[in-house]
């Protein structure tokens, strides 16, 4: 049986989030049904994806990020390195110059513009423009489609979150009405040639937010989640019309590590048969200047915050400069 449980959110909500709180204490990973998505909107995105990566390489360059820390646009094969965001993390190996990532992928930002005054120019980059390839007009509509359900969602399973850390089932509302979540479409392409040592689809690597959705497929060289207790890498199963749900580090931060943000990575497929995989990751993020603090109910005198507070903008960009290739991290 894996790790990673499959939880039905459509049913009474108490039961729901006392299940919420038992596997994102035990692991940080598990996939909800009964989420109520439109099956037609996601597989729209899909097939717009798809259609997208099997653009010519010319026609995906046309929507190239500018330069390498701009967080929208397409990145080529092995042009970010996950497992980078780690380097600062001494409880972990992880290195300036490892391998980078066997993927490509296209990043898209806010889909709407900001309505608010922007504190400055991290948070300007946050909300700066998606690019588009201009030899596929409908992939836009289809993405930001997708975006709509996925901002839905998150609404819908941070009421949940809240009740299950016994705060009012609105707590964060105010804290994402104004928030720079993205999502990245991936292709895991067909590997023509063996990997480098070491060199993986994607590295091993934690997510910087609040909580990460995933649509994934079922081809091989899949998702692995480093099991807490038996630190062993547990394969993470494809359910149909399910969401891969993890904690990020910023929710993990927020409860004082009662809720697990775990490392994860996407495995190389074997040698042969049909080996391209592709996935939509949504990031759900806090707005910008969030101030992350420790919650009551995750506190007390034996187990007192672990953490400052940070605002959850500038943290998960210092994250994400980490793993691009060219950056500047001074």
């Amino acid at each position: 049986m894996s790790i990673v449980q499959v939880i039905d959110i459509g049913g009474d909500t108490r039961r729901v989030a006392a299940e919420l709180d038992v596997v994102c204490r035990r692991v940080g990973f598990f996939q909800i049904t009964g989420h109520g998505v439109d099956e037609s909107v996601v597989a729209g995105a899909w097939a717009a994806a798809t259609t997208f990566f099997d653009l010519p390489l010319e026609q995906r360059l046309d929507a190239e990020r500018p330069w390498p820390g701009y967080p929208y646009g397409y990145v080529p094969l092995s042009g970010e390195t996950l497992s980078r965001s780690l380097v600062d993390d001494l409880s972990v190996d992880a290195t300036e110059d490892a391998a980078p990532d066997l993927k490509e992928v296209l990043n898209i930002g806010p889909i709407r513009p900001p309505s608010h005054q922007l504190a400055d120019d991290v948070e300007r980059l946050m909300f700066a423009p998606s690019l588009w390839p201009s030899a596929m007009p409908k992939l836009r509509p289809a993405m930001e489609a997708y975006f709509d359900e996925m901002l839905a969602l998150g609404r819908r399973l941070l009421r949940l979150l809240a009740t299950a850390l016994d705060v009012p089932n609105n707590f964060f509302a105010a804290t994402i009405d104004r928030t720079p979540s993205s999502m990245r479409a991936i292709n895991y392409p067909e590997q023509s040639m063996p990997p480098l040592p070491g060199q993986l689809r994607a590295g091993a690597h934690t997510d910087y937010g609040t909580f990460t959705m995933l649509r994934q497929d079922d081809a091989p060289g899949g998702l692995e989640v480093l099991d807490p207790q038996r630190q062993q890498w547990v394969a993470v199963p494809s359910v149909e019309d399910a969401f891969v749900i993890n904690v990020g580090d910023m929710l993990a931060r927020w409860t004082n590590d009662r809720w697990r943000s775990t490392m994860h990575r996407v495995v190389n497929p074997p040698a042969s048969g049909r080996t391209r995989r592709q996935s939509i990751a949504f990031f759900h993020n806090a707005n910008y200047d969030c101030e992350v603090v420790c919650l009551p109910s995750c506190s007390s005198a034996d187990n007192p915050p672990r953490y400052e507070p940070v605002l959850a903008g500038p943290h998960l960009m210092a994250k994400f400069a980490r793993t691009v290739d060219g950056r500047d991290d001074s």
